[in-house]
Order: structure tokens, then C-alpha cells, then sequence
């Protein structure tokens, strides 16, 4: 179920909308009981069929397979993947149905349920005491909070239970932009500033380059 957010809003490519989610509040329900998060950080990704440059760091960049399918269905869904096989990642997919796009949730502020979130933490044979603001702080910790799992959730309507998702009740405080986490090449440097948060957000995971990016990294407020 949704509430003040509908499919046409992510109609658009993934880099228009990526910002437009922060601050919003993404609940998953389950048998547990329910997990949400306030956004505070995100990344988009371009596939084929989405205009701009071509995105070297997407898991569509070249063609459809069986992996990356989710990325070019009906807007408004999940895509998951199973990340360095270790921890899975949620993306919600943009742009009409054909075009493949998606915008990686990096971070939130664990605003319900949080203590099934710290269950879920520990299970993941956490070494240390986990603080509040790292429950679901960069997207395997996320997806762990909040239960996501790629059997489950890929390709899911988050139009439709388990998810809910809700715009910001007030307009997010101040929004950076800067290139992308661990993104090797081109495809992380300075011209694919694509990843966006909210600033002074403990939550927000911390910035690495991928090896062989060019440039410096530069953080700018968007407008």
C-alpha cells in the first residue's frame, strides 16, 4: 500500500528521482513484524533504453539477463541482488517498462522497529555493539534491517504489501550530491556525481572511491 507517492512519479529516469526519495519513509512487513526507514542516502543507475551517458557501473549497462531482468520492468518495483555474495541491496526501479534504471538505497534512519532490526543486525554476526545510527547504515545493512531478501522481494510491487513508501512530511533538510560509492572508472568519477544524501545525516554511509577513478572527489549542494 502507498500513500502520498504514486507509480507516475518514478516514470522518470533514475538520476531525476533518486533525490526526490530522500526523506521519505520506507516501510517491508513481514510474518516478524514491520521495518521503517527514513532515507537518507541514494545512488542512480542507467541501463540501456535510459538517455544520458552510458553508465558503466550498471548491472544493465550491456544487455538483459536473468540477473538484471527486474531493472527493465514496470516502474515503482524492486530490484534486489546479491551483492560480492555477501549481502543482498534493494533498488527501486524508474523510467517506463523496457528502459532500465533503478535508484540504490544507501542508507536510512531506522524510525520503526528497531529492535527487529537489531535482531536481524546481530544475526548477521555482528563483532561489535551496533549503535542506533548504524542499523541501517549502506545498503547490505539496510537490506538486512529491513529483511529484504532477493527470493522474496525482487521484482515486487512496492505499490503493494510487504512495502510501503511515503514522501517526506516536511521538505529534507540540506541535500549533497557526489559520485558514486566504490565505483571503479569512469563510471564513479566526478561526471557521475550520481549519489545523493542528506548532509550532516549520521546514518549516511561513508564515502570510498573505486580503484581507477579519475578525477577528485567533490561534494556540491544540489539545488
Amino acid at each position: 500500500m502507498m500513500g502520498d507517492m504514486d507509480r507516475s512519479q518514478f516514470l522518470a529516469p533514475a538520476l531525476e528521482v533518486a533525490p526526490r526519495l530522500l526523506g521519505a519513509r520506507l516501510s517491508v512487513d513481514s510474518e516478524c513484524g514491520k521495518v521503517t526507514v527514513r532515507i537518507t542516502e541514494v545512488e542512480a543507475y542507467h541501463g540501456l533504453g535510459t538517455p544520458g551517458p552510458h553508465d558503466a557501473g550498471s548491472h544493465a549497462r550491456d544487455r538483459l539477463t536473468a540477473r538484471n531482468a527486474s531493472m527493465f520492468g514496470p516502474p515503482g518495483h524492486a530490484y534486489v541482488y546479491l551483492s560480492y555474495g555477501v549481502h543482498y541491496a534493494l533498488n527501486l526501479v524508474c523510467s517506463p517498462e523496457g528502459a532500465a534504471s533503478g535508484v540504490l538505497i544507501r542508507a536510512g534512519e531506522v524510525v520503526d522497529g528497531a529492535a527487529l532490526a537489531l535482531r536481524r543486525r546481530e544475526l548477521g554476526k555482528a563483532k561489535r555493539a551496533i549503535r542506533a545510527h548504524e542499523l541501517a547504515r549502506g545498503p547490505g545493512n539496510l537490506a538486512q534491517a529491513l529483511g529484504i531478501h532477493r527470493d522474496v522481494h525482487n521484482g515486487s510491487d512496492v505499490f503493494s504489501a510487504p512495502f510501503e513508501l511515503h514522501a517526506p512530511e516536511v521538505v529534507p533538510g540540506e541535500i549533497a550530491r557526489g559520485p558514486r560509492v566504490g565505483v571503479s572508472g569512469h563510471a564513479g568519477s566526478t561526471e557521475f556525481a550520481w549519489r545523493f544524501w542528506l548532509t550532516e545525516d549520521p546514518t549516511v554511509s561513508a564515502y570510498r572511491p573505486g580503484r581507477n577513478v579519475p578525477g577528485r572527489y567533490a561534494r556540491s549542494v544540489c539545488a
